[in-house]
């Protein structure tokens, strides 16, 4: 039986998919990319912003008309917005077979099969948002020269704009143990770089061992053989310690780059927001992690347009971007979600005004960004190679400074045949916009 898995939103989701889709190959099923062949498809779902919401919806009411013209037997609606507004699609969406929550992952298998021999839609599969599913083999779908380790569940920070403690739950980290075996089963299917994730990467083990263990866990992943690099995503600036900053120029494995959602600058809006720290406390953040780590990549993303941001905020905010001059940066416009504190508060901004300010902000950031993808002409870097390029002689890459799917490329000029996964040492010759280019150093050494 042929089943389609469609993901949606974050990498945290993704790993979700991927671990349902080990289930269900385990089982017997197997996959396609074409929802016209498939017999099941599951839609994992995101509800994180508005139109996150929205395509999640539009894209279960589209694979709900394949089952009106009879082809697919069983669909099924997963992830976040499953969790949160279950009675709403079961209601509304009589196409949707069944519907599993963000902690009831591990049942998909039982849900798709009673529906298949059932012919009828099965109901809700809900758990308890605080338990943790975790260790379950996956289906790497990242193109399997590097994966995501989801090393915590959920979130205690209760930001007042944000949904995810209400369908994630509280924070839970991953046993390291877990962890440990699920990176050895990723090295052996040829994973060569491990991106750490969670809703905050930086509490890790604070919750099972009394105190952070991410620098530790980073130590214990850098013992596994195959893995090559180690990349750290959302890091809250208030728990960046000394000892996580030194442990970037003391483990090898580790690249330097971090990101580090800052979300504003403004102390009257980070403390609207819920946020934990000060914008002198964020300089003084950027400021360690730097002299820590000359060359470290830092990136980070801001919301624009929140309940009673004014003038001078979003002034001041691009200030706080100029004086900072981050590698990566991203905008989004603030999105009122139901049952968000921040929803109900005075002062709420117009979508026109919202979208303005967030290209104003990423238009400064645009020629900070080119500055800099300039400033690396010359230098060598060592490129993961992604691909090929069609037609030409040439392929493209990530360096250190870029995470899949959200930073820039580094486009190789070669003859030489390579393979996706490989590690290349490339000197940069020009840039385009966020992208780099490059020749091989040993091709370029040779020619001279």
């Amino acid at each position: 039986m042929h089943l389609m898995m469609i993901s949606m939103g974050c990498d945290k989701n993704l790993v979700d998919s991927e671990m349902m889709m080990g289930q269900l190959k385990e089982a017997g099923f197997t996959f396609t990319d074409d929802e016209r062949q498939a017999d099941v498809i599951v839609v994992n779902t995101c509800c994180f912003i508005g139109d996150a919401k929205e395509e999640s919806i539009n894209t279960l009411i589209e694979m709900g008309r394949l089952k009106q013209e009879g082809r697919l037997k069983c669909l099924i609606a997963a992830g976040c917005l499953a969790q949160r507004y279950h009675d709403e699609i079961a209601w509304e969406l009589p196409e949707v077979d069944a519907v599993i929550g963000t902690m009831a992952i591990d049942r998909i298998v039982g849900a798709v099969q009673e529906t298949v021999e059932r012919q009828e839609g099965t109901g809700l599969y809900l758990e308890n948002i605080d338990r943790l599913v975790c260790g379950k083999d996956r289906v790497v779908s990242t193109g399997g020269h590097f994966a995501y380790l989801k090393i915590a569940e959920g979130c205690d920070k209760n930001c007042t704009y944000c949904v995810i403690p209400k369908v994630r739950g509280r924070y839970r980290s991953v046993p390291m143990e877990t962890l440990l075996k699920e990176a050895n089963r990723l090295a052996e299917k040829g994973v060569k770089e491990l991106i750490l994730i969670a809703q905050e990467t930086t509490l890790y083990g604070t919750d099972l061992y009394g105190e952070k263990c991410l620098p530790k866990l980073i130590h214990e992943l850098g013992q596994i053989g195959g893995i090559q690099w180690i990349r750290l995503l959302y890091c809250y600036p208030e728990e960046i310690t000394k000892e996580l900053a030194a442990t970037f120029a003391s483990e090898q494995k580790l690249l330097h780059y971090i990101d580090l959602p800052i979300q504003h600058s403004s102390d009257e809006i980070l403390r609207r927001m819920g946020r934990h720290t000060t914008s002198a406390e964020l300089s003084g953040k950027i400021a360690m992690l730097r002299k820590a780590v000359p060359d470290i990549c830092i990136r980070t993303t801001l919301i624009t347009g929140f309940p009673g941001e004014t003038e001078e905020d979003v002034n001041a905010l691009a200030d706080f971007i100029e004086e900072q001059r981050f590698d990566r940066l991203g905008v989004f416009a603030y999105s009122a979600e139901e049952g968000t504190a921040a929803a109900q508060f005075e002062g709420q901004i117009p979508e026109e005004e919202k979208e303005n300010r967030r290209a104003y902000l990423m238009e400064l950031q645009q020629q900070i960004a080119f500055e800099k993808a300039a400033a690396m002409v010359g230098k060598r870097l060592t490129v993961m190679v992604e691909g090929a390029v069609s037609d030409e002689n040439a392929y493209v890459g990530r360096s250190y400074m870029d995470s899949p799917d959200i930073d820039g490329l580094v486009f190789i000029d070669t003859g030489a045949e390579l393979m996706t996964g490989d590690f290349v040492r490339v000197r940069i010759t020009g840039s385009y916009e966020y992208d780099l280019m490059g020749v091989l150093e040993d091709e370029d050494e040779s020619a001279q």
